[in-house]
């Protein structure tokens, strides 16, 4: 291990040590990952709330907003326009002051709160203070939390790429790893995600490297599957024209290739495809770019980037590949009966 490496994981380990974590007044389900870059967090977190709600749950996701610039607990809205409706006093953001995965949680769940504050327990003490929830049916979901122990968790839900899992197995800055391996050993739950694209093998392979460090944890598998195309004011339309179509694709989150992958098993014929730096924030001049290059070609990109350019001045002809989380049966039995 190198210098960079050690010197991350002794403050990790100082960093572990002196939090000391707080509890709120409803249970916690955290969603996260050991890695850097994306493993399909948010679809997941999404789809564990709308599960909650069937179940007679009130959800409510809590979530650090990675580059967002409000540094209080706000409510998270999907757009300027209600935000200039405010909420009873209610501190509220969107946009850059939220961070990108945020507002596409507010998109997506349109009547589950999503606060965003760098401290979860503030976050979740502003939701308790300001919605009027019933406590036994309030639910916290803890968006990106396997590494934030200032907050008590009841069920520690741990994503894993079936894609590239562990990276080369070193710690960041060398690696992926936010965590060691052996870290695996605090997860309740683990799942991995992505599985379409890998084949059996790698995905046995995967889970032994699991059973060395946490042969108690139920195993998981999910997929993302590709249901709709939707434009910038929420209309759909059917994910079956993407077949043998022509298209300018352009994303701007961490794993460019994985969403190149889906558009291409749908059929699509991908004549250009943009990448974007991972939270990359859009200028007209972006749009106005992609427009030109795209040279009247259909222009997909991923729902994380259209929440992001939905207020800029877009062609007709851009759409949003809408993702679902496609989860093992079983998986939401365990994950609610454990609570």
């Amino acid at each position: 291990m190198g210098l960079l490496s050690v010197l991350y994981l002794f403050g990790l380990t100082c960093r572990k040590l002196i939090v000391k974590p707080k509890r709120l007044a409803s249970k916690v389900i955290s969603v996260g990952n050991l890695t850097l870059g994306g493993t399909g967090k948010t679809p997941a977190v999404i789809a564990i709330a709308e599960e909650a709600k069937k179940r007679g749950l009130h959800p409510c996701v809590l979530t650090r907003g990675y580059k967002g610039k409000s540094k209080g607990p706000c409510f998270v809205v999907s757009s300027p326009h209600l935000q200039s409706r405010g909420q009873g006093g209610i501190n509220i953001c969107t946009g850059i002051d939220a961070g990108d995965e945020p507002v596409l949680l507010a998109f997506r769940l349109k009547d589950v709160p999503v606060i965003k504050c760098a401290d979860r327990y503030k976050g979740g003490q502003f939701a308790i203070s300001n919605f009027k929830f019933q406590i036994s049916n309030l639910i916290f979901i803890l968006d990106d939390g396997f590494q934030h122990w200032a907050l008590h968790r009841d069920i520690d839900i741990l994503l894993i790429d079936a894609t590239n899992p562990f990276g080369n197995e070193k710690l960041f800055p060398e690696g992926r790893l936010r965590e060691p391996l052996s870290s695996m050993k605090r997860a309740n739950i683990i799942v991995l995600t992505k599985t379409d694209l890998a084949d059996k093998e790698t995905i046995s392979v995967i889970d032994k490297k699991i059973k060395q460090y946490n042969p108690e944890a139920p195993v998981f598998t999910a997929s993302h599957k590709s249901v709709a195309l939707i434009n910038a004011s929420g209309e759909s339309a059917d994910i079956d024209t993407l077949k043998d179509r022509k298209i300018y694709a352009f994303s701007g989150i961490a794993n460019g290739d994985y969403f190149r992958g889906i558009l291409t098993a749908g059929g699509a014929d991908i004549v250009r495809f943009k990448s974007f730096m991972d939270h990359h924030i859009y200028r007209q001049r972006d749009m106005d770019i992609i427009k030109t290059e795209a040279a009247g070609l259909d222009i997909i990109t991923t729902e994380k980037d259209l929440v992001k350019i939905r207020e800029l001045c877009l062609t007709e002809n851009l759409f949003a590949l809408r993702i679902e989380f496609e989860i093992d049966s079983g998986f939401y039995d365990k994950l609610f009966n454990a609570l």
